[in-house]
């Protein structure tokens, strides 16, 4: 008999005390929107998770042959035991980020139809783990990018060059490529984060020179965070993405969990759109997109992203209105910059994925190519 288990995360905001002048200040995040410390390689050799370590490092031999589905089905995967909170969050992130890996694979695996039952052994402990994250039980951008990388060396930044990733589907440096581009891009996002807190208190103290100087140095962020993206093809082939890794990243469509519900369920599979940084600039820029099925989703993204990345982001929306003629160049400095990011995207979903794909979904499940021109022209009307 399945065993019954509440699979919506708890996303209310009782056991978070942040408040907007404690979160909105200087100092906060220094990584931008990745982890404050560097996130945990693997567990300790006594461990009871070890195991997630290694089917872990033989998940992308493992998907290669035709019985993986029923070698993972017969694992006993360890239940997470304890709560979560400081200390034990990068333990957790690692668990949630193998066992995410695990789910994805088996669900999407290349080469077989798409499974519609993730069995118990899988489902329920990956159903506990991310209730305790205050997240929907599917891997997310947050375990495929934000937790999923490693320094060589510890001293040197974070960037192309000195970074790995922890996890992959398959062999090919393409996938770990892919996943560095959004490492750095998000690093890069903590001189935003900076910026946005200086505003807040150049707000408080009406000081226009601070915050026309903050603009701008969002602004030329955004510009560095352009040229990181634009570096996809450099080690990305096209058609090794779209037929060895990205399949594995897709959505799920009506799977059963085993052992959690007896129902069908859907999840949005890892996106871009579940990264904080676009969202946070567009509540600090109040750009208005039009209420649509775009914007309904992209509020359903939130809900895949950190409970703190949603608490800033709700945050940032309740700033004053920074639209002022006096920080004209800058404001509309950070729209350009905005669309530039927003078209070097387009440019890549349509020569990534548009071009070999008959299905006109991405991996969250959307009509990408219409909703990132909309996005677009939106940002546009919106300068000053």
């Amino acid at each position: 008999m399945s065993r019954s288990i509440n699979t919506q995360p708890n996303t209310s905001h009782e056991d978070d005390t942040h408040r907007v002048s404690e979160i909105i200040q200087p100092g906060y995040n220094l990584c931008g929107f990745l982890p404050d410390s560097d996130p945990l390689r693997a567990f300790p050799v006594d461990s009871p998770y070890t195991l997630l370590d290694d089917v872990g490092r033989d998940l992308p031999s493992l998907l290669l042959d035709k019985g993986c589905r029923s070698y993972l089905t017969n694992i006993e995967f360890p239940t997470w035991q304890g709560i979560c909170n400081t200390d034990s969050l990068p333990a957790l992130r690692l668990y949630y980020l193998r066992l995410g890996f695990i789910a994805s694979a088996f669900i999407n695996q290349v080469g077989h139809s798409p499974s519609h039952v993730l069995p118990a052994n899988i489902a329920v402990p990956l159903v506990h783990i991310c209730k305790l994250l205050k997240r929907p039980p599917i891997l997310s951008y947050d375990g495929y990018a934000l937790y999923n990388w490693k320094r060589f060396d510890v001293h040197q930044a974070i960037q192309l060059g000195n970074i790995d990733t922890l996890q992959n589907f398959v062999h090919l440096y393409d996938e770990h490529w892919f996943i560095l581009i959004h490492v750095e891009i998000e690093v890069l996002a903590a001189e935003i984060l900076a910026a946005i807190k200086n505003i807040y208190l150049a707000l408080k103290q009406n000081s226009s020179e601070d915050i026309n100087f903050d603009l701008w140095k969002i602004a030329k962020t955004i510009n560095r965070q352009v040229n990181v993206l634009k570096r996809i093809p450099e080690k990305m082939d096209p058609m090794l993405y779209y037929k060895t890794f990205r399949p594995y990243i897709r959505f799920y469509e009506q799977v059963v969990y085993q052992g959690v519900a007896q129902k069908t369920m859907d999840f949005r599979g890892e996106t871009g759109a579940q990264s904080s940084i676009m969202p946070v600039l567009v509540a600090l820029m109040k750009i208005p997109h039009q209420v649509s099925m775009l914007t309904k989703h992209l509020l359903d993204m939130r809900s895949y992203m950190p409970i703190q990345h949603r608490l800033f982001i709700e945050q940032v929306e309740d700033l004053p209105d920074i639209k002022n003629p006096d920080y004209k160049d800058a404001f509309n400095a950070i729209l350009e910059n905005m669309i530039a990011f927003r078209e070097v995207h387009l440019g890549w979903a349509n020569e990534y994925i548009h071009k070999h794909v008959k299905d006109p979904r991405g991996t969250g499940g959307t009509p990408y190519m219409q909703w990132l021109n909309q996005l677009i022209l939106e940002t546009e009307a919106h300068k000053l």
